[in-house]
Formats: C-alpha cells, sequence, structure tokens
C-alpha cells in the first residue's frame, strides 16, 4: 500500500502522462514549476516556456507513452521519480520511438501542489 504523499506523486505522474500525450498547455502549466530545468536525452537544457512552447507548437507530439519500472522516494517536501517510458512521436516531423528513462524532482510548492522543479531523460538500450 502506498503512503499518501506516494500516491499523490502517482497521480501527478499520471496527470503529467496524460497532458503530455495531449499536448494540454494548461496542465503542464500547473505540473511543471517556474524555475524548471529540464536536461533532455540530448544533453540540452531547457526550463519550462521551452517545454510548452514545443507542445504549444505543435513541433511535439507524442502518440503513445507507456511507462514501467517506477520508484518513488519522498524526502520532506520533495518526490524523486525515476521512471522507464516507451515513448513514441515526432519532434519537427521526425519520428521516434525510443525507450528513455526520466529522473523527476518533484517540489510541494507553497500553495499545496506538487510541480516538478528538475528533470533529466537518458536514452535506455
Amino acid at each position: 500500500m502506498n503512503n499518501p504523499i506516494e500516491a499523490q506523486i502517482i497521480e501527478a505522474e499520471e496527470q503529467l502522462r496524460l497532458a503530455m500525450l495531449d499536448s494540454d498547455i494548461k496542465v503542464l502549466d500547473e505540473l511543471l514549476a517556474p524555475e524548471l530545468i529540464f536536461t533532455n536525452h540530448l544533453g540540452q537544457v531547457l526550463g519550462k516556456q521551452d517545454d510548452l512552447a514545443a507542445h504549444q507548437s505543435g513541433k511535439f507530439k507524442i502518440e503513445a507513452l507507456t511507462p514501467c519500472d517506477r520508484r518513488i522516494q519522498i524526502i520532506d517536501n520533495v518526490a524523486i521519480v525515476t521512471v522507464k517510458v516507451h515513448l513514441i512521436g515526432s519532434y519537427e516531423g521526425s519520428s521516434f520511438d525510443d525507450n528513455l528513462r526520466f529522473t523527476r524532482i518533484w517540489n510541494l510548492s507553497s500553495n499545496g501542489t506538487w510541480q516538478i522543479v528538475t528533470a533529466h531523460s537518458s536514452l535506455v538500450h
């Protein structure tokens, strides 16, 4: 049985997955902290506005996002999540079908919601 905080993080992770699939800018805006630092699998460092713009412009389209092998560690008001995902979609017209490992750091914001402050992705072969 999950503890209450872990259950909140599992729910937030699912909200993130669905928002990414739908390019739901409103939900992504709520889940990503203003100070987000995201290092993608190419080593590029992106911020919240970069991430939102890629979804909003239609450059980044996700057809499938299937998570597995998720681990969650809670430390005070921080949750560290590592999850392997099978990601199918396209970026600027180039198709991809990759397995990636994401590490996300969720922080409990002052208004009581969980937001991602840092994320990193790596290709998994």
